[in-house]
């Protein structure tokens, strides 16, 4: 038993890794953003806005104070939408402890820097920041219900990596060490764009085979851009990369999914997002996917095509049409370390 860790962001995700953490740490700081929601946690021991019906243990500490939160901490798991973590950050940073291990459970691609969830921790909070990255393919609700699932805790040196993974290991949860952290990063922003794209594949009414094309290469797009940036290629047919690519793709819990499937059916962004509670990173995502893109000049035509949807109005129909017409190469290219 540890004694005690602080969760800045009560989501779903939040939510449902403050359950799963209740039986391995003495206290639990749960940051809220929301001050009325906050206070109906605290009296109904319920969050009921984003992840109903799972109470939540008596070792859980709601509280709206990000100082209150982060003090005398030596542990926080920060778990905020990518594009809000810098200046979440930026907020904690006069009251965090010196030797602080931040752990990321976001998965994003900052819009303006390119920089991942530890990047921008470490850009915001100093470059000798302890920083590691929780991932894998999980949804909030199986997790906060006890279902078996596989994470991935990855640091870029190894002791840290295995500290993590000691942390979050339970009887229902196994987790996996690694120190790509790169790799993992970009691995768990970069799926959402494809769940997206296999979302509007679905929402077209195309079949089995184009789902489970857009999967497959989009984890070659992923990976391209990835080794890109100095993760290694094998990273992306684990946990981190396939495990999640196939969930997110698949899985009906998926809001990028179901975004991408609404899109489909010919809603627009405007329309569907209004009516969303929680984020659907992979929006945001797809703009630095496609910075990433035209950077390093990399091929990654699923991708394009899906921002191309998603902020300059094109249809899906057609974007389906110019993607069967891209010129192809062998399966490989382009991916560093298996060309």
């Amino acid at each position: 038993m540890h004694e005690k860790i602080s969760i800045i962001g009560a989501g779903s995700w939040g939510t449902a890794l403050a359950i799963h953490l209740a039986g391995n740490f003495g206290q639990i700081s749960l940051w809220v953003y929301e001050k009325e929601l906050c206070e109906t946690i605290t009296r109904t021991r319920d969050n009921a806005w984003f992840l109903t019906g799972h109470p939540l243990p008596k070792n859980i500490h709601p509280t709206s104070s990000l100082q209150s939160a982060v003090q005398e901490q030596s542990l926080i798991l920060l778990v905020v939408p990518t594009h809000v973590i810098r200046q979440t950050l930026s907020q904690i940073k006069p009251f965090i402890e010196k030797d602080c291990l931040v752990i990321s459970a976001s998965k994003g691609i900052e819009n303006d820097t390119l920089f991942t969830s530890h990047q921008i921790t470490q850009d915001v909070l100093g470059p000798n920041t302890p920083t590691a990255t929780i991932s894998g393919p999980t949804f909030a609700k199986e997790i906060a219900e006890g279902v078996p699932s596989a994470l991935l805790a990855s640091a870029k040196n190894l002791e840290t990596a295995r500290l993590v993974q000691e942390l979050f290991t339970t009887d229902k949860m196994k987790v996996f060490a690694n120190d790509d952290l790169v790799g993992v990063e970009i691995g768990g922003a970069l799926k959402n764009v494809i769940a997206i794209a296999t979302g509007i594949s679905d929402g077209l009414g195309l079949g089995y085979n184009t789902r489970a094309a857009l999967i497959t290469r989009g984890l070659v797009e992923i990976s391209r851009i990835g080794t890109k940036l100095g993760a290694k290629p094998e990273t992306f047919y684990g946990l981190t990369g396939l495990g999640d690519l196939v969930l997110t793709c698949t899985g009906d819990l998926s809001r990028n999914r179901q975004l991408g499937i609404q899109l489909g059916q010919g809603k627009s962004l405007k329309e569907i997002t209004e009516n969303m509670k929680m984020v659907a990173e992979g929006v945001l995502t797809v703009k630095s996917a496609y910075s990433l893109i035209k950077k390093f000049n990399v091929q990654a035509a699923i991708m394009e095509e899906t921002y191309r949807v998603l902020h300059e109005n094109k249809s899906p129909g057609q974007a389906l049409k110019d993607l069967m017409k891209v010129k192809i190469s062998t399966e490989f290219s382009g991916i560093k370390g298996l060309e």
